[in-house]
């Protein structure tokens, strides 16, 4: 991956970040989403996106880092800077960890 300093990183009005954002939403279903994401990240990048996402529900939940390692496997670092990005990040996570629970929770009823 290329490394790039904080004022090298994309923002939203970014045009090949926005056209990939644009990608993902005209997904419709978790299937397709998981395609395309197969066919543009290698599997050490999925596997760092899957684990990222994993600790999201045990750090909403409050468990402790090393708790969290234990349970997953995940890096304390990894935990930390996922911690970090729930925090004082952009929001996607919270948006994404709410979405998924009002969908399971109409699938539901």
């Amino acid at each position: 991956m290329k490394r790039r300093s904080a004022q090298d990183l994309p923002d939203a009005s970014d045009g090949p970040l926005q056209a990939l954002s644009e990608a993902l939403a005209a997904l419709g279903e978790a299937g397709e989403v998981r395609a395309f994401l197969e066919d543009l990240c290698t599997p050490a990048e999925l596997e760092a996106m899957s684990d990222r996402w994993r600790v999201v529900p045990l750090l909403l939940k409050g468990v402790p880092y090393r708790e969290i390692h234990d349970l997953t496997q995940v890096s304390v670092t990894t935990i930390g800077r996922v911690a970090r990005t729930l925090e004082r990040g952009a929001g996607g996570y919270a948006t994404a960890v709410q979405r998924q629970q009002a969908a399971t929770a109409s699938a539901s009823h």
